[in-house]
């Protein structure tokens, strides 16, 4: 069979095998990213090194900025699927935990390259437009359980701020990780989500709830 177009081009070099699984290119992109710069590697470059055609590359990642992700729509549904599945009568705080210590468990194998991604994503200025829309969307799944838990609309403030606290508890906590070698990052996560007490926010939240369908009834 002859090769054309770009996947000529990218013939893979003789003894190494193409990457060809979402994992594999990943891997590359990263070690790229990391010795030449995020801005300065192109998608052709790494769809070389990998030895796959460009076209191949677009089959994985819609774009360069999704790289840094991985599999994260995958991980989402993963972590909406545990939060559905946590018993009415554990208390909301103790699901998000739970439920966000899951979503942040990488295999042993794939923690260097997990502090690779992270060091992309909260330190290189060309992504944080698109990590804000990745947020939003991690966001979205902890106020849409929220919502349901409490009766409320996911829009509404109390489910909002809880996503926000999340994820303002989960960016702590990385910065933390990628500050030090030896740091664990569940252990600190789960240290950061203990230090939010939920009775502090219980009659807030039972006052909150009160307020909003006195509201929706005159409404």
């Amino acid at each position: 069979m002859v090769l054309q177009g770009d996947d000529a081009a990218a013939r893979p070099r003789l003894g190494r095998a193409p990457s060809t699984t979402h994992a594999d290119l990943s891997h590359t992109a990263l070690r790229l990213f990391m010795e030449r710069g995020f801005d300065a590697t192109t998608v052709d470059e790494i769809a070389r090194e990998a030895g796959i055609g460009r076209r191949t590359f677009f089959r994985y990642f819609p774009s360069k900025n999704d790289v840094p992700w991985g599999d994260f729509d995958r991980l989402l549904d993963g972590m909406r699927d545990h939060l559905a599945s946590m018993p009415d009568d554990l208390p909301l705080m103790e699901q998000l935990r739970r439920s966000i210590l899951e979503f942040n468990r990488v295999p042993e194998s794939e923690v260097e390259y997990h502090r690779r991604r992270m060091e992309l994503l909260l330190h290189v200025p060309t992504l944080l437009a698109h990590s804000t829309l990745r947020y939003a969307s991690w966001r979205q799944v902890v106020a849409e359980h929220v919502g349901r838990r409490l009766g409320l609309p996911h829009g509404d403030l109390i489910p909002q701020t809880m996503a926000w606290t999340c994820l303002g508890v989960c960016l702590a906590g990385y910065e933390q990780w990628l500050g030090d070698a030896d740091a664990d990052l569940l252990e600190l996560l789960d240290e950061a989500f203990r230090l939010i007490d939920e009775r502090i926010g219980t009659e807030a939240i039972q006052a909150h709830r009160g307020s909003h369908a006195s509201r929706s009834a005159r409404g």
